[in-house]
């Protein structure tokens, strides 16, 4: 039976004069594959932000025991990846060694094994005869790769991933999710992505943010149930193919 892993209640995030969420109630279970679309500036990244930590919030948010390992939480990460610097001064293989660091005290030195682990990760994302060049010099694709290594070498209980399929080629784009659907076995694992037409297909529910958050308990979605969630996105179809768009859609132009 799911049991949550995070529990949200009444959640407000301000910025300033701006309520970038408000009330929020949202539970992640432990089996969870939870899609998160909404427009864009609706709050997907200040609900990631507040669930790791990062910014002040207001109302509570309740992490379960196996989300803790000592001090450290069991949360991996992947960002979008304009909030990655290209230009520190680190190769491939040490930048996924990073994901370490809440298990590592002061000073403490990487394991054989640590190494290994770190190797086999990049050889699952075919990008291991790239582990001792500078992280800077690699394709937009090949860092998504090897972030995505990091955020999971330390074999957290949740992932959170902010657009991941960014500047990755499709043929690593399809490998990517179903990389994602064998680590959903053993990890829970929450998306923000603009394109609901391919992640349909890969999770199991949808989050609808726009200030408020809604959890849709389904992986289909059409327009009449986002707009009764208070998130006016249009799904678009472009000819033949089945490709869906998000597009934000603003009443006041139309009048």
């Amino acid at each position: 039976m799911s049991k949550p892993l995070i529990s949200i209640h009444d959640l407000t995030v301000r910025y300033a004069a701006c309520t970038a969420l408000e009330h929020v109630d949202l539970e992640i279970l432990d089996d969870d594959f939870l899609g998160v679309i909404g427009p864009n500036g609706g709050g997907k990244t200040s609900l990631v932000r507040a669930i790791l930590g990062n910014i002040p919030y207001e109302g509570t948010i309740r992490y379960a025991p196996e989300l803790q390992r000592g001090h450290e939480r069991l949360i991996g990460y992947l960002p979008q990846q304009n909030l990655f610097d290209r230009a520190f001064p680190i190769s491939v293989l040490e930048t996924v060694l990073s994901g370490l660091q809440g298990q590592k005290r002061f000073g403490h030195r990487y394991t054989s094994r640590d190494r290994e682990r770190a190797f086999s990760l990049l050889e699952q994302t075919g990008i291991a005869e790239h582990a001792q060049r500078p992280i800077g010099e690699l394709s937009g694709g090949e860092i998504q790769r090897a972030l995505l290594c990091r955020a999971i070498i330390s074999e957290p209980r949740l992932l959170i991933l902010d657009e991941p399929a960014n500047f990755v080629d499709n043929q690593f784009e399809n490998e990517l999710y179903r990389l994602l659907g064998e680590l959903n076995r053993r990890m829970a694992i929450v998306m923000v992505s603009h394109d609901l037409g391919t992640i349909s297909s890969v999770v199991k529910n949808i989050v609808c943010v726009n200030r408020h958050v809604h959890r849709h308990d389904s992986n289909r979605i059409d327009e009449e149930q986002l707009l009764n969630y208070g998130c006016p996105i249009q799904l678009i179809s472009h000819g033949p193919v089945p490709h869906t768009v998000l597009a934000y859609h603003d009443p006041k132009k139309e009048k």
